[in-house]
């Protein structure tokens, strides 16, 4: 069954939930347009690594780190043949010194999907679609390197996708003021640059139609996002799984959330 909003469902962007809405819907992206393409392209999931450290991981979702204890051996203990071993020690000891326990900061690998259009004969991209993730979002080391990626392709002959589901952090670079939207979509044409579309809509309007450019010529695909929403929502039984009677994650505007209300009480869960 589909989600109870018309467009992105707010409780998807959760931290605890994201990081799998985002590998189901790269993958639904990916099948998606395949069967769209002709024989002269394919698709190529491609990873990014990111070092985080355990704090980062969990702002953005990822379980924090499990670190296992250990015990030392008392180093005084008498040998089962009753002598006394060497490191018993028979002077009374000086008393330990206070201390404190402390949490370090533990590194950590993220690696995060991404999609490219490619010639099947040369292996050249065409068109990038990246899903926007809090890391890409937030201050740091994440951001760093997404921008410097994007500011490569957009230097580039390679058309590019930028999809902001997330309504947390800060928005994408551009030189324009625009308003601020919830969600925004922006379709990057190699030869249309400097300019490219924008799409922004918020939490009560549906996802726009998003074009998705091939080469100068040819006709773009079209990607249906709230399509595939929709298909791993009910995959992924998220209707059953979301506490709709909660607070999203970040919280809507008092208007916004006054609307979601009233969606969610005239919605037939299951």
């Amino acid at each position: 069954m589909p989600s109870p909003f018309p467009g992105m469902d707010p409780y998807l962007e959760h931290p605890s939930r994201w990081s799998e809405v985002h590998s189901r819907l790269i993958s639904a992206i990916a099948n998606g347009l395949e069967k769209q393409l002709s024989d002269a392209y394919f698709i190529s999931v491609e990873k990014r690594v990111y070092q985080l450290t355990s704090d980062d991981a969990v702002l953005i979702g990822i379980p924090d780190t499990t670190l296992s204890t250990f015990s030392r051996a008392a180093t005084a203990s008498p040998r089962e043949d009753g002598i006394i071993s060497e490191s018993t020690t028979i002077a009374t000891l000086e008393p330990k010194a206070d201390y404190s326990t402390v949490t370090l900061p533990i590194p950590m690998e993220v690696r995060e999907s991404y999609l490219e259009v490619r010639d099947i004969e040369t292996g050249d991209v065409i068109t990038a679609i990246e899903l926007l993730s809090p890391v890409n979002k937030r201050t740091g080391e994440g951001r760093r390197t997404y921008e410097f990626k994007r500011q490569a392709i957009l230097g580039s002959q390679t058309h590019f996708i930028e999809i902001d589901l997330l309504r947390a952090g800060s928005p994408m670079a551009m030189r324009e003021t625009i308003a601020p939207t919830d969600y925004r979509l922006l379709v990057s044409r190699a030869n249309d640059r400097p300019l490219a579309q924008l799409y922004g809509f918020n939490i009560e309007q549906p996802i726009p139609m998003i074009p998705i450019p091939l080469k100068i010529g040819e006709q773009d695909l079209e990607l249906n996002l709230k399509a595939l929403l929709d298909e791993i929502y009910a995959q992924a039984r998220y209707a059953r799984r979301i506490d709709y009677q909660s607070i999203p994650v970040p919280p809507l505007r008092d208007m916004s959330q006054a609307w979601a209300d009233d969606r969610i009480q005239a919605y037939n869960f299951p």
